[in-house]
């Protein structure tokens, strides 16, 4: 696919007679390509939005719902040489509104993480992390307010103490006293943020409880509540699916009272759909998104971003093999986001031509599908995606 330059005066010379002149932006650059017959000319352009940076691949917790109990890579830390590599992409990516730390490890267990969030910060982005509570110590939860961080989106997938434990395998009252020190610090220092999210993990095993969590986000002054279904790695966690390829009775919450420099709001729940048949849309993609891991591989989405198994909605085993773009550390960030495998992607899922593996006579049977192949389309396909569905979410 070649590259295209507009010239001074807009014009466009294309290799096709009957292109031969299209009036351009002076000066832009495209890759061309065609699909069914059609010429399709896709902007080459570094308009990344939203980034996720994976500090590190460790965690103090071991979930059973984590994907970490499955996947074939190594735990290691992001090396500040590495992210110095993404400081730099970042700086040639004006339209970048939010960078979010966080990915399938704890970003607090890096030692250098909030020298990351200031470099941040001191560019004027804004900044979410996402973590399990735990680390919220005196030292670490004032660091974080101070460091102006907007959004803090804590884990929490129980209401009661023994069901919180059954799937973290530690202590409810810890995290919740590690929010109350964050509300505390914040009063301290005049300040609303970071606003505080809870994320929850819908399982059989604590769905009961969700009605109870707008209680929870109410006392500890939540402002959003992200429910999401759990992506089964293990035969464990397949037998706690809530979500079915056929319609499914959709879940049930509660609003809240959010008290924010004296105003009452009411708080956000987000649910995620139940059942497999919505047009597939990628968020990652719409939100102009992309995924940084630790070793500065660049991933389009978390779902490519690491090398492990699951189960699709089907109960088909999948194997998922990590899909990179690029590495920071060998390209700039911009480059790998405007490079024409990169573009094309985007393109392709955009518009989602994948099959709708779950709908085939021959899914049972389909090797290509178990590799995370498509019979047709691109490869790796996202054809059962669950994000794509809205079934699993993220931040």
């Amino acid at each position: 696919m070649p590259k295209l330059i507009a010239d001074s005066e807009g014009r466009l010379q294309l290799p096709f007679s009957f292109l031969e002149r299209r009036q351009m932006p002076a000066g832009a650059e495209y890759w061309l390509d065609e699909r069914d017959g059609d010429l399709i000319l896709h902007p080459r352009k570094p308009d990344v939005r939203k980034l996720y940076i994976e500090p590190t691949t460790g965690c103090n917790l071991h979930c059973v719902t984590c994907i970490r109990n499955v996947w074939e890579d190594e735990e290691a830390q992001m090396s500040m040489q590495t992210f110095e590599r993404i400081l730099e992409g970042i700086d040639h990516l004006p339209e970048l509104k939010r960078v979010v730390f966080t990915g399938f490890g704890e970003p607090l267990t890096h030692k250098n993480i909030f020298d990351m969030i200031e470099e941040i910060r001191r560019r004027g982005i804004a900044v979410t992390v996402g973590t399990n509570g735990l680390l919220l110590n005196e030292d670490k939860a004032r660091m974080l307010v101070e460091a102006g961080v907007d959004r803090l989106v804590v884990s929490v997938d129980g209401v009661k103490p023994e069901t919180y434990s059954s799937v973290r395998g530690a202590m409810l009252a810890q995290v919740l006293e590690n929010i109350r020190r964050v509300n505390r610090i914040k009063s301290e220092l005049s300040t609303v943020i970071p606003a505080l999210g809870i994320e929850f993990v819908a399982l059989k095993s604590n769905v009961e409880e969700l009605p109870h969590l707008a209680g929870l986000a109410s006392h500890l002054n939540a402002a959003r509540i992200l429910v999401t279904n759990v992506l089964p790695y293990t035969e464990e966690m397949r037998e706690e699916v809530l979500y079915g390829y056929g319609p499914q009775a959709p879940l049930k919450g509660g609003s809240w009272p959010v008290r924010v420099s004296g105003w009452v709001m009411w708080g956000t729940l987000d649910m995620p759909r139940m059942h497999w048949g919505a047009e597939r849309r990628c968020r990652f993609v719409y939100d102009r998104a992309t995924v940084v891991g630790w070793d500065g591989g660049v991933s389009p989405c978390y779902a490519f971003s690491h090398n492990y198994h699951y189960y699709a909605v089907d109960g088909l085993r999948k194997k998922v093999t990590r899909y990179l773009l690029g590495n920071v550390n060998e390209t700039p960030l911009e480059e790998i986001w405007m490079s024409e495998e990169y573009v094309r992607f985007r393109s392709e899922v955009m518009g989602f031509h994948f099959p709708s593996c779950p709908d085939c006579d021959l899914r049972e049977t389909c090797d290509l599908r178990q590799r995370n192949e498509g019979c047709w389309g691109w490869n790796p396909s996202c054809a059962d995606c669950l994000w794509a569905q809205d079934i699993v979410r993220c931040p």
